[in-house]
């Protein structure tokens, strides 16, 4: 498969990722809203809606939009659409990631969900949020390389919950049973380094290719310095 149709690729595969977050936002929308019963894995949720349905709503258009933003041929073609959409992307980012802190410092945690997972939570969500801070400071001062590198870590942060969802599925493939606390503390964290793995390897090569390519080349980064302050 050569390169430009892998990029393809791309976009779909983190639509179909971003499913998940999306589809589960969807459910918890629906229980907080039409009345389900409170068990003890929602009572948390029901006791402060709030953050939870402004979580939702940041991990709902930070996923999907953000997945086309790994469209090169797209952002080359529509560079007004990818700062906008930058311009969107960067506060709903910021309140999924400090919305997800809030919950983890301040919600009443079911056993199991307390100890190591807490520590992974609020430096997932910690990260995010200073990814996005330094993507955006970085294109600002017109820094296109670092900008995309620290965009691309945020997201990969954001979908989490996309390949902790594969774990846990293969997890109980594998077991026939829930993951108990340690292990699914470590699932969790496994979700969060994959993704963070992939987008290092990506963002490496990107860099490679950017070193091979001649000054003035076609693979040179659209927009350039005139990249908008929130082009992500």
């Amino acid at each position: 498969m050569t390169h430009t149709k892998a990029a393809r690729l791309i976009p779909a595969g983190l639509l179909a990722l971003s499913a998940v977050p999306v589809l589960a936002g969807a459910v918890r929308v629906a229980e907080l809203t039409g009345g389900a019963a409170i068990t003890a894995d929602s009572a948390r949720f029901h006791a402060g809606p709030v953050p939870v349905m402004l979580h939702i709503a940041g991990v709902t258009v930070y996923s999907v939009l953000g997945a086309f933003q790994f469209a090169p041929g797209f952002r080359r073609r529509r560079p007004a659409w990818h700062r906008a959409a930058g311009r969107l992307l960067v506060p709903c980012g910021l309140l999924a990631a400090l919305t997800g802190v809030w919950m983890t410092l301040f919600s009443d945690l079911p056993a199991g969900h307390t100890g190591l997972l807490t520590a992974f939570r609020l430096a997932a969500g910690s990260a995010m949020a200073v990814c996005l801070a330094l993507g955006l400071a970085a294109i600002l001062r017109r820094d296109v390389a670092r900008h995309r590198a620290w965009m691309i870590r945020a997201y990969a942060l954001g979908m989490g919950a996309g390949t902790q969802a594969v774990l846990f599925s293969a997890w109980y493939a594998a077991t026939g049973g829930d993951a108990h606390t340690v292990a699914r503390a470590l699932l969790h964290g496994l979700g969060w380094g994959i993704n963070l793995t992939v987008a290092e390897w990506a963002i490496r090569g990107r860099s490679r290719r950017a070193a091979r390519q001649p000054i003035g080349g076609a693979d040179q980064p659209s927009g350039g310095a005139r990249s908008s302050a929130a082009d992500s």
